[in-house]
């Protein structure tokens, strides 16, 4: 899959459309924000590629490598290009929501906004660190596919609202 080059459009809501052609798994290195991370070492921690698909107008498409630490209340997430290079670091702890684009760092009011400005849809970071660790955790207008999660891949489709969104996450636990 061919993707554009990582750019923020209209007002930062859309997604970061990222160079690569694998997924969204299999790290390549983890970056901390300024100032550490205050993710607990202890937490779940997953790493890989993954790769997002919305059905807009036009059609958009993410795909990156990742770490994910932490928990749905405090975390933190890295991605980075195929090659290595570091295409955005988010952090959340209550309270507090990063996202950190090269020398840029943007607020916002929640984790999930947070997602959203990084990737272009509202995935539900509660409900993915539980289908990461095989729990059917229930979303409204989220369908996951755990069949694979054993051998370290995920789909969860999002049906509504619109448009459409498919996420494919190739992974393997720290």
């Amino acid at each position: 899959m061919s993707v554009p080059a990582p750019r923020l459009a209209d007002g930062g809501r859309r997604a970061l459309l990222l160079a690569g052609g694998a997924a969204l798994l299999s790290i390549a290195g983890c970056a901390q924000l300024a100032g550490g991370s205050s993710a607990p070492r202890s937490a779940d921690s997953w790493s890989g590629r993954m790769s997002l698909r919305i059905d807009s107008q036009p059609v958009q498409t993410f795909s990156a490598l990742f770490e994910l630490r932490g928990s749905p209340e405090a975390g933190e997430l890295s991605l980075t290009s195929p090659i290595g290079s570091t295409l955005a670091q988010l952090h959340w702890s209550p309270g507090e929501a990063l996202l950190k684009n090269g020398s840029e760092t943007r607020r916002f009011d929640s984790v999930d906004a947070l997602i959203e400005a990084a990737t272009g849809a509202a995935i539900p970071v509660g409900a993915l660190f539980g289908w990461l660790a095989g729990r059917d955790e229930r979303v409204p207008g989220w369908r996951p596919d755990l069949a694979q999660v054993a051998n370290g891949r995920l789909q969860a489709t999002r049906e509504s609202p619109g448009p459409t969104a498919d996420l494919r996450i190739v992974f393997e636990r720290s």
